[in-house]
């Protein structure tokens, strides 16, 4: 049995992203009940060199729409940027998730051997669809929805494994 590009990419990263929204929810409700500013989550990391909760966000969502955009030969949608609260950043991510769902199977399978140019910083990427998926927008996802995942349970947000799994089928 084969899958298809569509089926590895899309519903994949619509669904971490709804768990990730999920997450989110649980991080504005733990916000409020013991009165923490957004900010302090918006602004974490682990470390001083590594980006913010809020970057986190920023690239899981660009990671997906740019992918799917990518693969299905389409605009990538822009998004400003400009996210200041955990409420703003789960319309972001609800944004991506909307995206995604316009995407079909139609427009993405049979791009395994698609070439798809990018340019990260000052290094130029030339993939093959099936290669950028597996080894470049996957990994780079997954990634950055579990530094996320694992900023707010460093903040004491009361998530686990089967949060960030999601329901598992």
């Amino acid at each position: 049995m084969n899958i298809s590009m569509y089926n590895a990419s899309i519903p994949v990263m619509i669904k971490s992203l709804g768990n990730l929204e999920a997450i989110l929810d649980k991080a504005i409700a733990h916000a409020a009940a013991r009165k923490i500013d957004d900010s302090a989550f918006v602004e974490a990391r682990l470390f001083p060199d590594m980006f913010t909760f809020a970057r986190q966000i920023r690239i899981a969502t660009d990671m997906s729409k740019g992918a799917g955009a990518r693969l299905a030969g389409i605009d990538i949608p822009k998004f400003e940027d400009n996210e200041k609260t955990l409420p703003e950043l789960k319309a972001r991510v609800r944004k991506a998730i909307d995206f995604l769902k316009t995407l079909t199977a139609a427009q993405i399978d049979g791009t395994e051997d698609k070439a798809i140019t990018l340019t990260a910083g000052s290094n130029t990427f030339n993939f093959k669809g099936l290669d950028y998926l597996n080894s470049w927008v996957l990994p780079n996802f997954y990634f950055h929805v579990a530094t996320a995942y694992n900023l707010l349970r460093h903040g004491g947000v009361e998530i686990g494994k089967m949060d960030f799994l999601g329901k598992v089928q």
